[in-house]
This record gives C-alpha cells, structure tokens and sequence, in this order.
C-alpha cells in the first residue's frame, strides 16, 4: 500500500505516522486485503484537529472518512473506527467484489462543477443585494471546473455499498438490472434513497 501521510499547521511526527501506518494497515487487512493506495491529513482547526482519510481498495472502490478531536491521535483514531465500522458493514460484499474484480461496465460522462451562489452580500451602494452567485454570460451558473467521470453498472446493493464507503452525499450508475441510469442519495433523516425513473425496466 503506498500511504501518504499530511500535517496542515503542524508536525506529524514519526511516532504518529507509524501509528498511522499500522493502524490503516491492520483494518485493511481484517477486513479486505491491502489498500492500492491512501492518503491521510490532520489539521489543527483552531482548538481541534481534524484528520480525513481517504484510500482506494480497488476498481471503483474509494474509501473516506473524517472525524474532529482535541489530540491529533484521537482524531485519527477517529476517522479510522469510522472507516472500520463501514468496511465491516460491507465485509461480505467487498469480498465479493474483490474476487470479480469491480464489477460491469463503465460508462464515461463528464462531470462538471458549477460555481455556488453565496450568501446575500449588501450592494456596493447600501442598497439590498439580490444574493446572485457567479454567472456565465446566459445567465447559468458559471462553470468551475469539468472532468471526465465512469459511471459504473451496478446492484442497488452494491452501489448503496460505494455511497456508504466514500462517504457521498449521491451516487449515479447503471442499474445492472435493466439498464437504465438510477441514482442512490443521503437522505436528510440518515436514510438511503434510490430513484429509479419510471419506464427504465422497458428502455
């Protein structure tokens, strides 16, 4: 496993990076094999640390996880259990998935991020702001930044499994079912939602 391991406004000694480094390595192995790679960052936040994790255990499979504290170990060990407790949710699945080797087919799309829309801001003459964000010239948001993204084919199950362990907010993919694009999403209450548009069964 190749580990990267990042201090922001503070040292990461030797001590807590073979900390790291054993602890990353003993829940991967308990409960899926050795990581393709990871990365960890702890940042002091004023009277906190924060450490985020985030690892690639396979094709398709992307690992993250974060918690607060008020020691930098605390903090890891944190994200860790957090990391733990989804990857022993899944334990039967990733294996699964680690034998087939990731699963179906991908499909390339592009991914674009588009600006926010801040709070509303005063205008310059005193007057009330109407709270616009940034704008192309038609009026759409603007365009931040634009990627290439795999949707992959999959179970509900298995892509309820993807949202959980890297902790998204929405996952879109194919449903291996019958073809058609679905989407599985966070809910507010701590449920998972699924939509599955209607008339996919017969496209």
């Amino acid at each position: 496993m190749h580990l990267s391991v990042h201090g922001r406004h503070l040292d990461i000694g030797d001590a807590l990076r073979t900390h790291i480094e054993e602890s990353l390595s003993g829940i991967f192995t308990k409960y899926f094999g050795d990581a393709i790679e990871a990365s960890v960052t702890i940042a002091r936040d004023g009277p906190m640390y924060h450490a985020r994790l985030i690892a690639k255990i396979g094709r398709g499979l992307d690992l993250a996880a974060e918690a607060r504290a008020d020691r930098p170990y605390d903090a890891f060990d944190g994200a860790a259990e957090h990391l733990a407790k989804r990857l022993r949710r899944h334990k039967r699945r990733l294996r699964d998935h680690h034998k087939d080797d990731g699963g179906g087919p991908t499909e390339r799309a592009r991914q674009v991020v588009l600006s926010g829309e801040p709070e509303e801001e005063a205008a310059p003459d005193g007057g009330d702001g109407d709270g616009a964000g940034p704008e192309a010239a038609d009026g759409q948001p603007a365009v931040v930044a634009e990627m290439p993204h795999d949707i992959p084919t999959l179970t509900v199950g298995e892509a309820v499994m993807r949202l959980d362990l890297a902790d998204q907010g929405a996952m879109m993919f194919r449903n291996a079912g019958h073809g058609g694009f679905n989407m599985v999403y966070r809910r507010a209450d701590g449920h998972i939602g699924w939509i599955d548009p209607q008339g996919n069964a017969a496209a």
